[in-house]
């Protein structure tokens, strides 16, 4: 019978001393005269499999000429294992070569950078570390729907293309079927020609459309690529990359910041549970501590406290600091890292200055502040931003002329204040930063699988 690594792990007792057929490649081979051991992995589980073969099989010396990465199905009787740290090897009774790989091939059995394995992202896979870390990227995406769909949220697929800027920030890609030559010649773009018959670009959220489904379902979520054009080369951020949006009918920030602590616990402890060998990996040979951290987060009780008192703490605290904490303003690095390590752990800061958040937020009574709120987390600094959305048109309408935002093309969005509004919420978590925490991978380029950054869009 032919059975995944997975499959022998999980019934390891129904398999010991019978024959199995395994099929997949070859990570390490160690030749001696008489006998040979094949680091074997199908990529079904983190573990590895032993193969072992000796001169007995008739094709004995073109087994020993097999190169590392070549894809094999074998065939042999599992039996208990003398080697100290894995419980079962492989005694081989046939090999057969399925696609053999040149000496020249650049994954060997050593240590290669982070900065080398970018340039072949196509082969990183096949690296204990990058097998760890797209196991985990596929088991926190399960974990952030099963979370969802277990308390009835419609998973809503939000548009691509769009003609509305979510943020207000214009850091967007356009799309255009133009010929982009013939509009550098004449000097001017006539959008009328265009595909859409108006400027489209690329999404840089899903939000104000999971709005429209959040107040016809009552809790909906996004969970899909967004985009921005922005030109920034630092370890966190992509031109493309994922964003994980709820929106919920009827509820506050409070109810808000219930659901962001909650999915988060939720993801972390189905991640380690469900991912104990990877996670013992990172914690091993890239964190130290990564557990105790993940665990420490799901056990946690996370704090409330408002941006103005934050502040405060800030400017008492006995820091020189790089940049000095201001009220009516964002807060830095530094400052996040303080604060979590202040309270002990992760943090919402919420009621922040409105002029530095976005035109949809509710606005507060006190005409300086609006129901936003950042969630902190220690050692990674913030992991989620979400706020209570601004239920009152003619607010919304005066906030947008304040930002000399055009209401053109959000009559739509406006709409949903007259038609049926309601106090709702939402928060947007990225993630791929959701994963640099989880993985200790501090590079954001080593947690999504072919990464998106200026200047660089290869494979």
């Amino acid at each position: 019978m032919i059975l995944d690594i997975k499959e022998i792990e999980n019934k390891k007792d129904d398999y010991l001393n019978k024959e199995v057929t395994v099929q997949g490649w070859i990570r390490n081979h160690r030749k001696q005269k008489e006998f040979g051991f094949i680091d074997f992995s199908d990529g079904t589980s983190f573990n590895h499999l032993q193969v072992v073969y000796d001169n007995k099989l008739s094709n004995f010396d073109s087994i020993t000429k097999l190169h590392i990465g070549s894809a094999i199905t074998v065939t042999g009787t599992l039996v208990p294992s003398p080697k100290e740290g894995q419980a079962m090897e492989l005694q081989v009774s046939s090999l057969v070569l399925e696609g053999d790989c040149p000496e020249d091939y650049p994954i060997q059995p050593k240590r290669h950078t982070r900065e080398f394995l970018r340039e072949c992202a196509y082969l990183r896979p096949r690296t204990n570390l990058f097998q760890a870390v797209f196991r985990v990227r596929s088991v926190a995406a399960h974990a952030i729907h099963t979370y969802f769909q277990e308390r009835g949220y419609v998973y809503f697929h939000a548009p691509i293309i769009t003609a509305s800027d979510c943020e207000g920030a214009g850091e967007m890609f356009q799309v255009t079927t133009l010929d982009l030559e013939k509009v550098a010649s004449s000097g001017k773009v006539d959008y009328d020609k265009d595909f859409f018959g108006k400027q489209a670009a690329l999404t840089v959220s899903g939000q104000l459309q999971a709005e429209t489904f959040a107040l016809a379902y009552k809790k909906t979520y996004t969970f899909g690529p967004t985009f921005r054009a922005e030109n920034s080369n630092t370890k966190t951020h992509a031109s493309e990359f994922w964003m994980i949006e709820p929106e919920v009918a009827f509820c506050d920030l409070n109810g808000d910041m219930d659901i962001m602590e909650e999915m988060l616990k939720f993801v972390v402890q189905y991640v380690l549970d469900h991912c104990p060998d990877e996670i013992k990996f990172f914690d091993e040979f890239v964190e130290k501590g990564l557990k105790e951290k993940l665990e420490k987060l799901v056990a946690s009780e996370f704090t409330r406290i408002d941006h103005e008192e934050v502040i405060s703490i800030l400017k008492k605290a006995d820091v020189k600091w790089e940049f000095e904490p201001e009220y009516g303003e964002d807060i830095a690095k530094e400052h996040e890292k303080y604060i979590t390590e202040y309270f002990h752990g992760p943090v919402f800061i919420k009621n922040w200055p409105k002029d530095i958040k976005a035109f949809y937020m509710k606005q507060n009574p006190d005409g300086k502040t609006v129901a936003a709120v950042d969630l902190e987390v220690p050692g990674a600094g913030e992991l989620m931003g979400g706020s209570e959305r601004e239920a009152d048109y003619d607010k919304l309408v005066t906030r947008m002329k304040e930002m000399n935002m055009s209401s053109e093309g959000l009559e739509w969005y406006l709409n949903l204040r007259k038609y049926g509004g309601c106090v709702h919420s939402g928060f947007g978590m990225g993630f791929e930063r959701l994963l640099i925490y989880l993985t200790g991978v501090e590079n954001i380029r080593d947690v999504i699988p072919y990464a998106r950054t200026p200047r660089s869009c290869e494979f």
